[in-house]
């Protein structure tokens, strides 16, 4: 099993999960039924549906490097559904994607199978500031720097 890697969201630093957060059941949709102690695996082209946000982990499948659609998929939990659990990528997940990731409302991920990384690298800290909007800031720059907060 590859190792779980978690985004800290204040420092943008990356660091190993805890071994409980790894060690959940992770259900296909027609399995999962909202149990609390078992999370959704979902393929990237998955059609999201409002009982998924109440799972409290989503896994989305990452098929290829360059298959973008579960980054949708997050982006479409985490605004239109509301989700608030955790948010996890798995599959053909590769350092390339970890700013995309974090932009989308991605909490941890795993890495593809023989990838790894040096999580002190400091080239792999995501950026914390954009210009535009995305879920974790839904305010563009100069709506955070008229309120007095960093863009």
């Amino acid at each position: 099993m590859a190792a779980l890697i978690e985004i800290d969201r204040v420092s943008g630093t990356l660091r190993g999960a805890d071994a409980g957060r790894a060690g959940l059941p992770l259900l296909a949709p027609e399995a999962w039924h909202g149990q609390a102690d078992a999370g959704l695996r979902l393929p990237g082209d998955a059609e999201p549906e409002a009982r998924f946000a109440e799972a409290p982990l989503i896994a989305i499948e990452f098929p290829a490097f360059h298959d973008g659609r579960g980054l949708s998929l997050a982006v479409l939990l985490r605004t239109r559904f509301g989700f608030t659990g955790e948010l996890r990528a798995i599959g053909d997940v590769r350092p390339d994607l970890l700013h995309y990731l974090v932009r989308c409302g991605f909490d941890t991920f795993e890495l593809a199978e023989g990838v790894s990384i040096d999580l002190a690298d400091p080239r792999l800290v995501p950026h914390l500031q954009y210009y535009q909007a995305s879920v974790r800031d839904p305010e563009p720059a100069f709506r955070r720097v008229a309120r007095g907060r960093a863009a």
